[in-house]
C-alpha cells in the first residue's frame, strides 16, 4: 500500500440530500433562523451514508459546494446560512 495514499479513501459521512440543503429548507419552512438544537436534531435525523472520501469529494465538486461537517454543522451552518438566506 502506498503510504502517501493511506487514509485518502477512508469512509466519511455523506448526507443525501446535502445537509446544507435540508437545513435551508427547514429554515425557510420555519420562517426564521434555526436554533442550535434544531440544527442538531435535523442533522441527527437526516439521511446519510458512508462513502469513500474520494467519492464524497467528487460528489461535492459536481454539486458545486461542500456540505457541512456533521461534527461542526452548527458552527458551519451559522457561517454559511447568510449566503443562502440573504
Amino acid at each position: 500500500m502506498d503510504v502517501d495514499r493511506a487514509g485518502e479513501d477512508d469512509l466519511v459521512i455523506d448526507f443525501s440530500p446535502p445537509l446544507v440543503a435540508v437545513l435551508l429548507a427547514a429554515e425557510r419552512s420555519k420562517g426564521g433562523p434555526l436554533t442550535e438544537e434544531e440544527v442538531l436534531d435535523i442533522r441527527d435525523g437526516a439521511t446519510c451514508i458512508r462513502l469513500p472520501r474520494s467519492l464524497a469529494e467528487a460528489t461535492a465538486e459536481r454539486r458545486g459546494y461542500p456540505d457541512l461537517d456533521p461534527e461542526r454543522c452548527w458552527e458551519q451552518w451559522r457561517a454559511v446560512r447568510t449566503q443562502f438566506t440573504d
